[in-house]
């Protein structure tokens, strides 16, 4: 076998795997955000459906297969049937560069735990998460609804204000690791847990974990399926797999915060303490843990208000993260980081 055919054969094994992760991992969150919200509120969530309810979302699956699929009268068909798939694509295409654990040796062969492994990797993720957005506007405007309209330019809107503290917040991380390339980023924090960046640059892991729930569109910012004023915002015309798509690249972009969190501020997959080996377990505990909170939010703060949004975002998190850029510009050239 030619090492050309190799490179394919185990590119297409790892994006196999992570695609059925990921498939995976969606499911499992769904059931879990539903009985940690029902814990929460003193309630049982699904119970019935397997043991502990386990199988909720294989039944969740099945229902929306075999849903009516409609397209409304008057709605752009090819933006319709276009929107989620644009969607479900920039979410999983996001998540390709992002490494999951050490560089394995299988067969005298050494194997980074990514799919592609790139110079610019968070420049690929930012642009392929900020083109989500499309599939969000489109559609809402393709339903021709005028609720499904405003929950899309809600979140366009949101998307727009908070990438750029998402982004910004990523620079003092860069300048300490010197390197666009996310497994540099994490090996830089190998030495202990106050070498990780969440400790070295605590403005810029805030501001990260606001932004990004706010990028992802989750509570307290929750805008664009504000159900009681938009009536699911929108995906209101969306039924059936469509539906379902939208969802999962929801929550496949959730799961992106998450492991961008650990890997840039958490320590990737290195445990807290030096001297013990780095582990893919590590990495995904950690992921495990910030999933979590992303969840207890929903359970715990109420929805902000529109103005309230727009104010943390440009009076609050954009002052901070500007703060944050000079000081670490200024302790790294002074060689104190």
């Amino acid at each position: 076998m030619t090492p050309l055919v190799e490179d394919l054969v185990i590119t297409s094994v790892k994006i196999g795997v992570l695609f059925g992760l990921l498939l995976g991992l969606f499911s499992f969150m769904t059931w879990a955000e539903r009985r940690l919200l029902a814990l929460m509120q003193f309630r049982l969530g699904p119970n019935r459906t397997g043991p502990f309810g386990l199988l909720q979302p294989v039944a969740d699956g099945i229902k929306l297969f075999f849903k009516e699929e409609f397209i409304p009268e008057r709605a752009h068909t090819f933006l319709f049937l276009a929107a989620p798939v644009i969607a479900i694509v920039t979410a999983f295409t996001a998540v390709a560069v992002v490494p999951y654990g050490p560089t394995l040796e299988l067969f005298g062969r050494k194997v980074p735990l990514q799919i592609a492994s790139l110079d610019v990797g968070l420049l690929f993720v930012f642009a392929m998460t900020s083109l989500g957005v499309y599939g969000v506007v489109l559609a809402g405007y393709a339903a021709q609804n005028h609720y499904s309209l405003l929950g899309g330019m809600r979140l366009s809107a949101q998307m727009f204000s908070y990438e750029l503290s998402l982004g910004m917040s990523w620079v003092g991380v860069i300048m300490l690791a010197q390197s666009l390339q996310i497994a540099d980023i994490v090996d830089a924090q190998a030495n202990g847990f106050w070498h990780w960046n969440v400790v070295l640059q605590p403005l810029g892991a805030l501001t990260y974990f606001i932004a990004a729930t706010a990028e992802v569109s989750r509570t307290p910012f929750d805008f664009a399926e504000a159900e009681q004023e938009l009536v699911a915002g929108f995906h209101t015309e969306y039924s059936s797999m469509r539906f379902a798509l939208l969802q999962m690249a929801e929550y496949v972009n959730i799961i992106t915060v998450g492991v961008l969190a650990v890997n840039l501020f958490l320590g990737g997959w290195h445990f807290p303490l030096p001297g013990v080996a780095a582990s893919p377990l590590w990495f995904v505990l950690k992921v495990g843990c910030v999933l979590f909170v992303i969840i207890w939010l929903r359970g715990t703060l109420p929805r902000f208000r529109y103005d309230q949004l727009m104010a943390l975002g440009w009076k609050v998190l954009l002052p901070l993260v500007t703060l944050n850029i000079i000081v670490t510009a200024a302790l790294v050239a002074l060689g104190v980081l």
